[in-house]
């Protein structure tokens, strides 16, 4: 199919456009999530106070670009003086919510414009995905992924959110993008843009230092597959990483500028207090250095990443609540968020991948495929990237979202548009179209039909978002985005009173005021009167009925009592609300 540049820019321009749009005004509606009760007041002490003691766990960039617009919002008010700025090791959240709901700063203001320069990143995202997919595979395959990309649920519920998982997928795909063009084309130009996109995405999050291995393994195979010279690749990988890692020291140099250096060494004690002795001497060392203290902090966060990988979270799954993942979590999880469409049509990709090999595979394998690589070398990385990232988010224990997969989504997108694309062509043609459009129409129908509760889409599979519950919770469906869209329940409902039990970053009592009553799962149901009104996130609710995996010795039995009622209400697929008679 031939589509004009003219017009391939027109439809893209369009897509962009309805991404920013839809994202600003369904983001409207939710309330403060999980993650952003950290992160948005942590950036914003940030830019005002030169000090990086909160939330040391994630890079500042992503936080800092969140807490611009605020600079320009008049009035607001610093708490520098209370426990959880002065005293408290971390004291994120307990700071944020004083930040935020006890200050009288205009919350709701700033929670909106916090929000808007990650809009902004997330088409700076989908710009990417639409330039390399056109220059590897065209313009009909670029639209084709640029349209995965504007209607993939997972992007448009957390590219409206002040978090760090459309940043780490930003940051893999464009620093992998202007690497492998280092690599092509060695130009001091090339190899410095490089550098600096590596440098900046290193500081969007720090899973994004798998780059460095990945881009190990590329520029090695760079050398063994075109012939290029050894020196020539090994000086282009120390460049840009030099170059990089040199970036890292500025930004996080201004970040400790007024973080007392006595409260750094107390606090990164305590941070690393878990991590090997090697490691953890060698950042104490580089904190008591004043031109090395940025380093260390930066070090001390990769290392507190680490430790939480491995560490896992306590979560639900399928019918089970542990805290040391399930190497089938992110496979399941994948299938059920994305849509079904997208799923069919990646399959249909892999049947064109092999039908296209036209020979058995195993036939001169290793020359073959050898050549391959040689004229698809960027093709070749992109599937490599996936399958390493793949290995490595099975292997962890921190299963909480779907949300952590991100960085695979626009490899894969451009990876199924461009043999999608190569497909389009006889035999049969008039109905491989015909089968591409009503597969892209219903996908578009599926993701805008849930519009704006994008964060609970659960395709067909199982159900829709009206089922997602049962399998997953936490940031796959819940993480507190609709305590608003409570208050307004309570409002029509002309409720008076209601107990609630909430997972998420906002504050109960600023939005129902008197009419919150506080509940938590362990509590004994018989103090509830009779009449009561009763909220559980769905978080908290499946983390009460599911059973204990083995080695979690939690208790998870404490909401099954609720299994005798039916609620009466579902507030954005995401809060239960019961009548108890």
């Amino acid at each position: 199919m031939n589509i004009s540049n003219r017009l391939t820019y027109i439809i893209a321009g369009l897509l962009l456009i309805f991404v920013f749009i839809i994202a600003v005004f369904s983001v409207q509606g939710d309330s403060l999530t999980m993650d952003e009760l950290a992160h948005l007041p942590a950036g914003y002490s940030y830019l005002t106070q030169k000090d990086m003691r909160l939330n040391p766990e994630h890079p500042p960039l992503l936080k800092d670009l969140s807490a611009l617009p605020l600079l320009f919002i008049k009035n607001i008010k610093f708490p520098s003086e209370i426990k959880a700025w002065k005293e408290k090791v971390n004291g994120q959240w307990d700071f944020g919510h004083y930040f935020l709901y006890q200050t009288g700063n205009p919350v709701e203001k700033m929670i909106f414009w916090a929000r808007i320069p990650m809009i902004l990143l997330l088409i700076l995202l989908g710009f990417y995905i639409f330039k390399w997919t056109r220059e590897l595979f065209g313009n009909c395959a670029a639209l084709l992924a640029l349209f995965f990309f504007s209607f993939s649920p997972t992007f448009l519920a957390h590219g409206r959110l002040v978090t760090t998982d459309v940043g780490a997928a930003t940051a893999c795909f464009v620093a992998t993008y202007y690497f492998i063009k280092s690599l092509q084309s060695p130009t001091k130009k090339n190899i410095i843009i490089a550098g600096v996109v590596f440098g900046v995405a290193q500081l969007l999050k720090f899973s994004v230092i798998l780059l460095v291995p990945f881009f190990g393994f590329l520029g090695l195979l760079w050398w063994l597959t075109k012939s290029g010279t050894f020196w020539q690749t090994i000086k282009i990988g120390f460049l840009v990483f030099l170059i990089g890692f040199l970036l890292i020291w500025p930004i996080y140099q201004y970040h400790v500028w007024n973080y007392p250096p006595e409260k750094q060494l107390s606090d990164t004690k305590i941070y690393l207090r878990d991590t090997v002795k090697p490691i953890k001497n060698a950042i104490l060392w580089m904190v008591d250095k004043p031109i090395l203290r940025a380093y260390a902090h930066y070090f001390t966060g990769i290392s507190m990443v680490f430790h939480r990988v491995v560490g896992g979270n306590t979560t639900y799954f399928l019918g089970e609540v542990s805290n040391l993942g399930w190497r089938n979590y992110f496979p399941i999880v994948y299938a059920i968020k994305l849509p079904l469409a997208f799923h069919i049509l990646t399959l249909i990709a892999l049947f064109y991948a092999v039908w296209f090999i036209k020979k058995p595979f195993w036939q001169n394998f290793g020359q073959r495929l050898k050549n391959w690589v040689k004229s698809h070398f960027p093709e070749f990385s992109i599937l490599t990237f996936i399958i390493i990232y793949w290995a490595v988010s099975i292997k962890g224990n921190l299963n909480i979202g779907v949300r952590h997969l991100l960085p695979v989504f626009p490899p894969t997108f451009t990876l199924v548009a461009g043999m999608i694309a190569k497909g389009l062509k006889e035999p049969y043609l008039k109905l491989k179209y015909s089968l591409l459009m009503i597969l892209i129409l219903w996908q578009a129908f599926s993701v805008i039909s849930i519009y704006p509760h994008f964060l609970a889409y659960f395709n067909e599979i199982v159900g829709g978002p009206n089922q997602g519950y049962i399998y997953v919770v936490d940031s796959n469906l819940d993480w507190g985005q609709d305590l608003k869209r409570l208050k307004i329940w309570t409002e029509k409902n002309g409720v008076n009173k209601i107990y609630v039990d909430y997972f998420g970053g906002s504050d109960v009592k600023y939005y129902l005021g008197e009419k919150f009553a506080p509940w938590w799962g362990q509590r004994n149901p018989q103090e509830l009167p009779k009449g009561s009104y009763l909220a559980v996130s769905a978080t908290l609710l499946q983390g009460g009925r599911g059973q204990a995996a083995p080695g979690f010795n939690q208790p998870t039995d404490y909401y099954r009592w609720l299994d005798r009622y039916e609620p009466i209400a579902k507030i954005g697929y995401s809060i239960f609300v019961y009548y108890l008679p």
